[in-house]
């Protein structure tokens, strides 16, 4: 016969006799609450709250977990907050006594520190929930045993960038993952990480949520970020996935909202400027925007005329129009296909992003995967070793060479550059995107001018809408161009003496704007919602902020948040502006021995940034510590050309004018 609670209790009061320590009110807290649901036939579960805990407490509670597979009790969920006293090696122990019965762990990663994480993950636990957000994982790698969990929160993880290939086959049973706002980019890594998964029918790496046409959405914003992940509940015929609620008929009721804490200068939530651009990218949408073709922001740029009226649109089951916003978006989310790509990838699949996988989608995605990826190159029938093609390549190389070999290639004599990388990408994360490269050819047909040509010096590509691109010409025009179908989408003259533009760069949080910068020191900040492909007739003020001019101008770049932007050229100076009030803030001088040629950002720090000079140095900035003297520094045999971060910002990307490239490994980073 199982134990019943009061017994169990009074063997805690036991132990503590023993080992001369105080009861723990939150124990005998927890004791009380687990009887309450016991007598109100509520599932009796036992809730352990670490950061009540300390080392004193520790025995006492040990001896009871030990027992609790003998008892009434039904489950325990065991929780830590931010700060906790309890040492992390108790704390495992703890959860690893418990045993079957350990349901939910629901741990802050800073509550015992970055080894306490990696204990987990090297011996695995027996819970059916395992919330770690705000972990600091970089490169995701949980081998033990996790045989019966079935649902895994990794949201916040903001250090998390990648997988081990095999870092969830330890999880059969894992039916729901979750890892928005993580630094998680990579399509063909990630999908070779999730495809060890056979369980997995529900996965997140942002936030979908609904709002009517007044741009109010659907709950508070408190919620959002307390979502308990713990709650889930999952059956065959509809399913809760955090704060989203599908049923049998696929109606999507979404009860929290976004993040209130993003500042936005355009007096409207961020998100909404993607509605509002995209819509200038298709003009014929003025209507209702359907759902589905929102959420996937190829298929605006994708539809023709026909499509666009005949597909495109639809009518929201409500009484007015919904519109859906992403909030906490991992940078996966902003590849080109994402969902097409995870929904063709991951055939078991029922809810992305929390929204269900339609019979229509699963088509549309196999149709965009046949299209624009392969799972194996050159329509083999099977995946081969990364070594065979290794060895192929070497054999080639070396017949090429003219030295004779006994053994035979099986490969086509006439190979195009891209065999071997392609052939390499699918042994190793099994496929790879479609080599595609064609020119882009941009006239001023669009622009009511036949005869009109560009002489582009600059350009750069939207950081979130894959179709956008924006150049900047000799002549000192700037035109943005959907260079898919080669459009123009906004079109900006040039004022003045001519001058060529020399620096470009988007907004990233706000992305109908972007900054620019020509030789003459000219800075400008333009909305391009106010500049439409053709010049007749259009005043060009509106949208516009005129900046400090920055002599000999050669770079600009916005740092993360979209406060802040940098200023170099020919000179050893640097200058930072503050975007919101349109001031020069400060000139950083001498910070090379020779020009700075390039200045960027991080991609994820707004204070951090780097310098690539001719003087051979590339050098790291801390705006906190008043950049006299730099956190790092490396040296290229010549002048350096372009420098630039990795996603996660944890290496820098240098080229110099020896057509020398270095990786290198940033050792100081906050």
């Amino acid at each position: 016969m199982a134990t019943d609670i009061h017994t169990l209790e009074q063997r805690y009061f036991d132990s503590c006799r023993r080992h001369d320590v105080l009861p723990n009110p939150a124990i005998l807290s927890g004791f009380f609450k687990a009887d309450v649901r016991k007598s109100q036939n509520e599932p009796c579960t036992l809730e352990i709250i670490l950061e009540y805990l300390k080392d004193i407490d520790f025995q006492p509670l040990l001896e009871v977990c030990m027992q609790i597979g003998a008892t009434e009790i039904e489950a325990v969920d065991v929780r830590s907050g931010t700060s906790c006293m309890l040492t992390g090696e108790f704390a495992l122990s703890l959860m690893h006594a418990i045993d079957q019965k350990l349901r939910v762990v629901d741990l802050h990663d800073s509550s015992f520190g970055k080894d306490f994480i990696r204990n987990i993950s090297q011996r695995g636990l027996m819970c059916e929930v395992l919330n770690l957000r705000s972990s600091r994982f970089r490169k995701l790698n949980m081998i033990g045993e996790f045989k019966r969990i079935h649902t895994l929160n990794l949201d916040y993880s903001t250090s998390l960038t990648s997988f081990k290939e095999d870092c969830f086959s330890c999880m059969p049973n894992l039916i729901c993952l979750s890892m928005c706002e993580t630094r998680v980019g990579n399509l063909w890594t990630t999908i070779a990480a999730l495809s060890k998964l056979p369980s997995l029918a529900e996965l997140r790496f942002q936030n979908w949520l609904c709002c009517d046409d007044t741009g109010n959405s659907s709950g508070s914003s408190d919620q959002d970020d307390k979502t308990d992940f713990s709650q889930l509940t999952i059956c065959s015929s509809f399913g809760a996935y955090g704060n989203v609620v599908i049923n049998p008929d696929s109606q999507i009721l979404v009860e929290d909202s976004s993040d209130d804490s993003e500042v936005d200068f355009s007096s409207q939530h961020r998100e909404y400027d993607y509605l509002e651009l995209l819509s200038n990218l298709v003009p014929q949408l003025d209507g209702e925007i359907d759902l589905w073709n929102e959420v996937s922001f190829d298929a605006f740029s994708n539809q023709n005329e026909e499509e666009s009226s005949a597909g495109v649109l639809a009518r929201c089951t409500a009484d007015v129009s919904l519109k859906y916003i992403s909030c906490h978006a991992s940078p996966i989310c902003f590849e080109k296909h994402y969902r097409d790509y995870m929904i063709a990838s991951l055939p078991k699949l029922k809810f992305l992003d929390n929204l269900p996988i339609r019979k229509v989608d699963r088509e549309r995605a196999t149709i965009t995967y046949s299209q624009y990826f392969e799972h194996l190159p050159y329509g083999r029938k099977h995946k081969e070793s990364v070594v065979s093609i290794l060895q192929q390549r070497e054999i080639k190389a070396s017949q090429t060479r003219g030295k004779t070999s006994r053994h035979k290639t099986s490969y086509p004599s006439g190979m195009s550059q891209y065999f071997y990388t392609r052939s390499l990408c699918a042994a190793k994360v099994g496929s790879s995107a479609w080599p595609c490269l064609h020119t882009l050819t941009v006239s001023g047909n669009h622009m009511g001018d036949e005869n009109r040509s560009f002489r582009p010096r600059q350009f750069e590509y939207h950081p979130s809408i894959s179709c956008l691109m924006v150049f900047g010409t000799l002549d000192g025009e700037i035109v943005v161009v959907n260079h898919e179908n080669e459009n123009i989408v906004s079109y900006i003259p040039s004022f003045g003496a001519m001058n060529s533009v020399l620096g470009l760069c988007w907004l990233k949080k706000y992305p109908s704007k972007l900054i620019a910068g020509s030789d003459n020191g000219s800075l400008k900040l333009y909305d391009i919602r106010h500049m439409p492909p053709s010049i007749r007739g259009m005043h060009y003020g509106a949208g516009t902020v005129t900046f400090d001019e920055f002599d000999q101008l050669t770079s600009v770049h916005v740092n993360s948040t979209d406060e802040l932007f940098l200023a170099s050229g020919y000179s050893k100076n640097i200058a930072l502006y503050d975007i919101n009030s349109g001031r020069r803030l400060q000139v950083f001088a001498d910070m090379h021995k020779e020009h700075i040629n390039v200045v960027k950002f991080s991609n994820h720090s707004p204070s951090i940034f780097a310098t690539s000079s001719f003087d051979q140095d590339v050098k790291l900035w801390d705006l906190r510590q008043k950049p006299i003297q730099p956190c790092y520094t490396a040296s290229s045999s010549k002048g350096n050309v372009m420098v630039c971060f990795s996603p996660d910002d944890h290496y820098l990307l240098v080229s110099a004018v020896d057509n020398e490239v270095t990786f290198e490994t940033i050792n100081y980073m906050s």
